[in-house]
């Protein structure tokens, strides 16, 4: 997979310049345009604050299915706390959620 040509991608969907994903990652203005300018294939821990940055994991930007989902902040804390939850926690909440139709 071309790193490169997944972020812009990716940046293109979200109609982001280079200055929006800096400011989206908390990577300076310089590190992204390195990526562009040079093709650096960033390191993992700058593909990991970009991928932060997109709302997805890093397997999903590796992924070959382009169609990622984009969680808002309430989305990605209820799929942070059902991490936590015990099977049957979970079983619950599921069928709570299902009645909910």
């Amino acid at each position: 997979m071309d790193v490169i040509k997944r972020i812009d991608m990716l940046m293109k969907e979200r109609n982001w310049s280079d200055y929006k994903l800096s400011a989206e990652s908390g990577l300076s203005s310089s590190t992204i345009a390195n990526i562009h300018r040079r093709n650096t294939v960033p390191s993992i821990s700058t593909l990991e604050a970009i991928c932060n940055a997109f709302g997805i994991t890093l397997a999903q930007f590796f992924t070959e299915n382009s169609h990622t989902v984009q969680l808002n902040k309430e989305q990605q804390d209820l799929f942070d706390r059902w991490i936590s939850l015990t099977d049957h926690q979970k079983r619950l909440v599921y069928e709570l959620i299902s009645e909910m139709k």
